[in-house]
């Protein structure tokens, strides 16, 4: 017994050591930071100091209604993307893995391309297809008589679903399809005896025993879209566009730490992020395990 304590300790300290230092240090960095702000002493001629504020940065994050707004376009992102997204991709994959999907592999490897794509790149890439005069889809949607500004304050939200989905669809797809393959078929073949058909196996048969990997790919879903950063910030350089500095939540904190210097708030922003990730992680794995045991 200690010989394999002894052996689960030493295979286990590698993953603790990297966890304490990519995660539970720059955590811990950041509260530390969050209480504390940069003032310049004497009468503003000399150099700034760091002076202890308590939770004064909390309260001007909370203050602010541009950071209170950015949970509001989150809140709209999510109701849009994450049934989208985990839809989608289950549609996808069941499809795959029917008997009528011919080329299997092929349109695997298509699906799953664009997740290779750095979502820098992927983001540049729409903005083009997204500005009028540059962009071939956009003047055949006007020669089509549809107008449509996917920076205006209307368009920039599904604009910005869209390049997500683009990025996402055909990773999560590949997690759905790949448990869909670890299906014993016997099981589908004794539903095909018993009379049920595709559409009564895939959600009879099929959804319930891959469970475990959609409550997995929702979790996620969902971390990933409250760190929306890099899209809406590549969408912001567009002509007229509506997504300003501070669209987000993380364009909010990124604005106060490298524009205006306030690394005290943007820490503060950082951390209540986090903790409303928490939450919300908390939330959607208590409901699914809930509704699990209910079935």
């Amino acid at each position: 017994m200690k010989a394999r304590t002894r052996a689960a300790a030493i295979l286990l300290t590698p993953f603790y050591v990297l966890f304490t230092a990519v995660m539970l240090v720059p955590i811990g960095y950041a509260v530390w930071l969050s209480l504390f702000t940069e003032k310049q002493s004497g009468l503003g001629f000399g150099g700034t100091e760091s002076v202890f504020s308590g939770l004064d940065n909390y309260a001007a994050a909370l203050g602010d209604r541009a950071f209170r707004d950015g949970f509001g376009v989150l809140l709209g992102y999510c109701v849009i993307y994450i049934p989208l997204m985990v839809c989608g991709a289950l549609a996808l994959a069941l499809l795959l893995d029917s008997a009528l999907a011919r080329a299997k592999r092929f349109f695997q490897l298509a699906l799953f391309l664009p997740h290779a794509v750095p979502g820098i790149i992927a983001a540049l890439i729409w903005v083009y297809l997204y500005t009028p005069g540059l962009s071939p889809v956009v003047a055949a949607m006007h020669s089509g008589g549809i107008g449509f500004n996917f920076f205006s304050s209307s368009g920039a939200l599904p604009s910005i679903v869209n390049i997500a989905l683009w990025e996402w669809l055909g990773y999560n797809m590949v997690i759905f399809y790949a448990a869909l393959q670890a299906i014993d078929r016997s099981v589908l073949e004794a539903a095909t005896v018993d009379g049920a058909g595709g559409w009564r196996t895939a959600i009879s048969i099929k959804l319930p025993l891959i469970r475990a990997s959609v409550v997995m790919v929702a979790l996620f879903t969902v971390i990933g879209s409250l760190q929306l950063f890099t899209e809406p910030l590549i969408l912001n350089s567009g002509a007229g566009s509506a997504v300003s500095s501070t669209w987000t939540p993380n364009m909010y904190a990124y604005t106060a730490a490298f524009s205006r210097n306030d690394y005290g708030l943007a820490a503060s922003a950082s951390v209540l992020l986090a903790l409303a990730a928490a939450l919300l992680s908390f939330v959607v794995t208590r409901f699914t395990g809930r509704r699990g045991k209910n079935a």
